[in-house]
């Protein structure tokens, strides 16, 4: 019981990580112009 107790949040960080890599190549990169709020000119 034990081993199962130290796999399984390492087993969850590993999901949570391939996961993110996934969404990572499954999006297409966010262009600054495509109407972000956050634009790449700054309002005073």
């Amino acid at each position: 019981m034990v081993v199962f107790a130290v796999l399984v949040p390492l087993f969850m960080l590993g999901v949570v990580l391939v996961l993110g890599r996934y969404e990572d190549l499954l999006l297409p990169p966010r262009r600054p112009d495509a109407g972000d709020p956050t634009g790449s000119t700054p309002t005073l």
